[in-house]
């Protein structure tokens, strides 16, 4: 029952359920909208990477991950993404693998000098 509260609606109503359970810190209602939305839209950057930052946000960094490397891997240059990509391997403990995220990230977003390394 409590399914079909978060799968009811447009995807234009539960984009926007979605975005007031983000926006109310309640992360993991919005990633259960959004999981829902992305399954139906894959192919739309913003619901999905709006489900990776629930995730990431209610620390459920593996989930996040996944989602952070499908955007990146479609789009190269999502700065955002890669920089959560980054912050995402970090909260993991993967430093290393975050690195160069974060160094692209960096670049793709205009910030060619870092004291970082």
């Amino acid at each position: 029952m409590e399914t079909m509260y978060y799968d009811h609606g447009t995807p234009a109503e539960r984009w926007e359920r979605a975005g007031m359970f983000f926006d109310a810190k309640d992360y993991a209602a919005a990633a259960r909208v959004l999981g829902g939305l992305v399954e139906e839209v894959p192919e739309q950057t913003g619901p999905r990477l709006l489900l990776a930052r629930s995730y990431y946000h209610s620390a459920q960094l593996r989930h996040a991950e996944a989602e952070l490397r499908v955007i990146v891997e479609r789009d190269p240059v999502e700065h955002y993404a890669r920089l959560m990509l980054a912050r995402t391997l970090q909260r993991q403990g993967r430093d290393d693998e975050a690195r160069p995220h974060l160094r692209l990230a960096a670049a793709l977003g205009g910030e060619f000098g870092s004291d970082e390394d």
